[in-house]
């Protein structure tokens, strides 16, 4: 099986939709002539066309609101957002009509535009640049909410979005971009909705998804070999709908949780996660839940300083440890 970058598992589920299907479109910053802010569109334009790969203005309200009603129109839009961080200047457009227009039209309308980019921290960009909205975006009914974290997953997941009635929010992460990973030649789609157990053990599940399930994989394989800890690393993939019944699944197998986000901790999706672990498997715990987020402050510019904010390697041991001592 063929290995190539995050990034190109992005640009091939884009080129591979844009040409099954007519109605596909791809609009955003630098996009085409450009070919990308981080060159995951690299290529489209010169193969698709401006018709199909456009360049907006910097105006996210603007190209996003554009977008919306192009896909309640047939159209079926994959919008690049240069940062997830800038999607409050279209908070509007996103959450209260694109979210809503389906059950607001009694099923009448759908809304099935895609909104694609990086949402993370670690770039050291400062605070306006470094928010990961999963949690504000999952709180609204009528979206869904997808965070990859290999290339496999990037393309499967991407896919199946596009091809998704509804709106769906796909957070990327820059530091995963040239991450290489094994993606297979043929098609393939991987259901919105369905977690991944990454990494199969039996003394602790590592709940996850993005970026933090690679630093939590490198984790277990320490403790597997210089503690005897067998760690399972269950990927969420998906934060809505979320595969809670996977989560349980884990949890009645090893009887300790630790949940592991690129979030600040306040109303986090690891939050609502520990309420619906103890909530559905409160007998199955041997120790109390435990979560691991990006420490709760503004991002940190310094990047030595960021380092220590986010979730790493060091922090999630300590943290595993801690929860089995």
């Amino acid at each position: 099986m063929p290995q190539i970058t995050y990034r190109e598992a992005v640009r091939h589920a884009l080129a591979e939709e844009l040409t099954r299907d007519p109605n596909v479109v791809v609009m955003g910053e630098e996009v085409g002539q450009f070919q990308g802010a981080y060159k995951v569109t690299q290529g489209l334009l010169e193969k698709f066309g401006p018709l199909r790969v456009a360049d907006t203005p910097i105006s996210e309200a603007g190209f996003i609101g554009m977008g919306i009603g192009a896909s309640m129109l047939g159209v079926r839009p994959v919008m690049e957002l240069m940062f997830w961080s800038f999607y409050s200047v279209a908070f509007d457009q996103i959450l209260n009509n694109a979210a809503n227009v389906r059950y607001m039209s009694g099923g009448q309308i759908n809304c099935p535009i895609v909104i694609r980019g990086p949402a993370n921290g670690g770039t050291n960009v400062g605070a306006t640049h470094s928010h990961t909205p999963e949690n504000v975006l999952a709180a609204h009914p009528g979206v869904k909410v997808v965070v990859p974290s290999t290339a496999y997953d990037a393309k499967g997941l991407l896919k199946s979005a596009i091809r998704d009635n509804d709106p769906v929010f796909f957070l990327e992460n820059t530091m995963l971009y040239g991450e290489k990973g094994e993606v297979p030649d043929e098609e393939y789609l991987i259901p919105l909705g369905k977690a991944d157990v990454k990494r199969e053990g039996k003394d602790l599940t590592i709940v996850t998804y993005g970026r933090p399930v690679i630093q939590s994989l490198a984790v277990a394989e320490l403790l597997s070999k210089e503690h005897d800890i067998s760690a399972e690393i269950i990927d969420l993939r998906t934060i809505r709908p979320l595969d809670i019944d996977t989560v349980l699944a884990s949890v009645r197998k090893t009887h300790r949780v630790l949940i592991v986000e690129e979030q600040k901790p306040f109303c986090g999706v690891g939050a609502q996660l520990t309420y619906m672990i103890q909530a559905e498997a409160f007998d199955e715990l041997d120790a109390p839940i435990s979560r691991l987020c990006t420490i709760d402050a503004p991002a940190i510019y310094s990047p030595p300083v960021e380092v220590e904010q986010l979730p790493n390697p060091q922090r999630i041991l300590k943290a595993a440890l801690a929860l089995l001592d």
